[in-house]
């Protein structure tokens, strides 16, 4: 299999480079080495996220690889792929992660064509952001237990309960909501997916901060929210059948393994350039083995990631949810090792953040502190290898 570009997608590529490189230089000072916390948690920070939205939005690489009725191109999906490498790499923002990354392709899959034509354009626009509705306090990986209820009440739904670990929710226009609509289901019958408008009346958003204070996550509580039912994505109570195709989405990728490929290279050069007991680290060994095993794996998953992108361009945007669950638990672990290296490596250094002489735009310690919840996030790493034992090996479910 070749991996390479072709001519013109190495033009591409080199439009979508030379793009970001120019509008990068001015990213206001805390955004730092980018993610959720640059984007979420300053003013500033969020500012900038919504103006290089818009830009992109402009340009039409947002949406490149969408239909054209619903603001897309009708790109080959490779295309977007290299788009998304490209944005990783400079770390820069502007895509909304669960509005165009996880709702967008969901809708696509399973919504109606009135619920495509009205929340489709407004995304591929870059005029709102979402958040997502899933995880509860007593619904994490184990998501099928959510306690969140929407009783049908007329022509609205009426919402009850409580989201927690919201990321962005205090920025968000809309969240995607997982809800149980059938109070006397039990486990993944009778959950239903929708669209709810942040500002409606009874949602109360707090903040949950992080180790180094930082503000992007929240508890969301719902009471007596009322939604219209054209709110509802696809069927009453066959939610979960979406929300695992939203699973898919959220667990593939190639971002987070470009921008940890810069990572490595960033530690190959600091590794070049700084010496201790009067030898440069790139000359000890152990240095170079587990540098090199890093860039190793890091090209192990872009394959992964590749190899889904052509699932999706083959199979109308669905692909194997054996081979999504592979590149989370592979990426989420590999990004701990990163960070963890990158700690031992940088010394006393390592932990430094927002300084003049902390390396790397102070990511090291921000990507230690954060690590520990990569392999829970999103489905944990236990979870995660029993999808692939169950649906991709076809090996027999525990009773």
């Amino acid at each position: 299999m070749d991996f390479k570009f072709s001519k013109e997608q190495e033009l591409l590529r080199e439009e979508f480079d030379q793009f970001f490189r120019e509008e990068m230089k001015h990213a206001p000072e805390e955004w730092g080495a980018g993610g959720f916390e640059a984007m979420f948690h300053s003013d500033g920070g969020f500012a900038f996220h919504q103006e290089m939205k818009k830009k992109l939005a402009a340009k039409g690489w947002i949406s490149k690889a969408w239909p054209k009725e619903y603001g897309g191109e009708d790109a080959p999906i490779s295309e977007q792929m290299i788009f998304s490498m490209v944005h990783a790499y400079h770390r820069a923002p502007g895509i909304d992660a669960f509005g165009v990354g996880m709702f967008a392709p969901t809708l696509m899959v399973g919504g109606t064509e009135e619920q495509k034509a009205k929340l489709l354009p407004p995304i591929a626009r870059g005029e709102v952001q979402y958040c997502q509705g899933w995880s509860e306090p007593d619904a994490g990986s184990d998501l099928a237990n959510l306690r969140t209820q929407a009783i049908k009440d007329g022509d609205y739904y009426v919402i009850n309960g409580q989201k927690t670990w919201t990321t962005g929710g205090h920025r968000a226009d809309h969240m995607f909501l997982l809800a149980r609509t059938d109070p006397d289901s039990t486990r993944s019958r009778g959950l239903s997916i929708f669209n709810v408008k942040m500002d409606l009346p009874g949602v109360e958003i707090r903040p949950i901060l992080h180790m180094n204070k930082a503000h992007y996550t929240n508890d969301v509580y719902f009471k007596d929210v009322k939604v219209h039912v054209s709110e509802l994505v696809g069927k009453e109570n066959e939610g979960w059948n979406l929300t695992r195709q939203t699973m898919n989405f959220e667990r593939s990728g190639i971002g987070g393994f470009i921008s940890g490929e810069r990572t490595v290279m960033e530690l190959v050069e600091f590794a070049k350039t700084t010496t201790r007991d009067g030898k440069a680290l790139w000359d000890d060994p152990l240095v170079k083995r587990n540098i090199a095993q890093l860039w190793a794996d890091h090209q192990v998953g872009r394959s992964m990631a590749i190899r889904i992108s052509w699932q999706q361009e083959k199979g109308g945007r669905v692909f194997s949810p054996a081979l999504a669950s592979a590149s989370k638990v592979f990426g989420s672990e590999l990004s701990q090792r990163v960070a963890y290296f990158m700690t031992d490596l940088l010394g006393q250094y390592g932990q430094i953040s927002r300084s003049k002489w902390a390396p790397f735009e102070g990511e090291a310690p921000d990507a230690y502190q954060f690590c520990p919840a990569a392999n829970i996030f999103a489905g944990s790493s236990e979870v995660q290898r029993n999808l692939i034992a169950w649906v991709g090996l076809g090996l027999p479910r525990f009773k």
